[in-house]
């Protein structure tokens, strides 16, 4: 399930090196205890709460109220974790930026470091990534994406996106506990102070324009861009995140003569496709909802320290000593 979102004022800059290097062995102690009191699983339960993230990430002395808190702990833990990961059965891959696109080759070196097939996890960290980008298209482009996973196979996202006009962050908090669907409702509780109108094709209530959708997909290349361009002829609502003009219906046949050959068998199949993103779910949820009356649910799913100091000095600078000690 998708577990939590958190929202968060972007922070320019990064920790510096002597608290980066302490973030790291705190982390790592904590993480050592959580898990041999309560076992790997209960430390990606743990994480995977976007209250208990950020609270995590206070105590190890990254401001409350930062952007850079997600990319920080989620480094500090990749770092700290990995001399003992293997020892420990909990493994950390992905990061921010390019690092984050690393993800699938680290889960598949870690698979052959156990001589097990961890391709779900590879395909559960694509499908998480691509939800948050595609199917619900909320104004935030991900740039960092951390994931977290035992031996066993269970596997905790914690990933963030960014818009760049209101200078906000959003965080988005997954669990492979209880997922039934990739596509449906996989959120449990969401926290922000941030709402606005939203494509959110993940709603349960988007079911029809899921369904048409991935029928839509089906159909020739052709049929379905001179529907598209039927919707461009009408007066469109202004609450796109991703402008109409920007859709080209050029771009959007070469797209969808992919999918016309693969033949999507749901909605789940048809995301998984690949070159399928934001633009082409859009323009097909918009024909489903203007020309088949199967419209899309507009509702933003977000719903729901200070121990050694902060970063920035908020609310006190960091005592060093005191961090030693801990």
């Amino acid at each position: 399930m998708r577990v939590g979102t958190a929202h968060l004022p972007l922070h320019y800059g990064s920790a510096p090196r002597w608290l980066f290097e302490r973030m790291a062995k705190l982390a790592r102690e904590i993480t050592i205890v959580i898990v041999d009191e309560f076992g790997a699983e209960e430390f990606l339960r743990r994480i995977s709460h976007p209250y208990w993230f950020q609270s995590f990430g206070c105590v190890l002395g990254f401001d409350w109220h930062s952007s850079g808190l997600t990319t920080t702990v989620g480094g500090a833990l990749k770092v700290g974790l990995a001399p003992i990961s293997k020892d420990l059965g909990l493994f950390v891959a992905g990061g921010k930026g390019g690092t984050s696109r690393k993800t699938p080759d680290e889960i598949n070196q870690t698979s052959q470091m156990l001589g097990k097939d961890f391709s779900k996890l590879v395909y559960s960290s694509k499908m998480s990534a691509k939800v948050d980008t595609a199917a619900l298209q909320d104004g935030y482009d991900l740039y960092h994406h951390n994931f977290f996973f035992t031996k066993k196979g269970d596997w905790a996202v914690v990933q963030q996106g960014m818009n760049p006009y209101t200078r906000w962050a959003r965080r988005y908090h997954w669990l492979s506990d209880n997922l039934t669907s990739f596509v449906e409702e996989p959120h449990n509780a969401i926290a922000s102070d941030q709402k606005g109108s939203v494509l959110n094709m993940v709603a349960k209530t988007s079911l029809e324009s899921r369904i048409q959708s991935s029928e839509l997909a089906k159909e020739k290349p052709e049929k379905v861009v001179k529907q598209f361009q039927r919707v461009l002829e009408l007066q469109m609502p202004q609450r796109e995140e991703v402008e109409i003009s920007d859709i080209q219906p050029d771009n959007l046949k070469k797209i969808l003569l992919s999918t016309y050959e693969q033949q999507p068998k749901d909605f789940e199949n048809l995301l998984s496709t690949r070159g399928v993103g934001p633009k082409t779910i859009r323009a097909l949820s918009l024909i489903s909802e203007l020309i088949y009356d199967a419209p899309a649910s507009r509702e933003d799913p977000v719903k729901f320290s200070f121990a050694h100091g902060g970063k920035d000095g908020t609310p006190y600078p960091v005592n060093k000593k005191t961090y030693d000690k801990s």
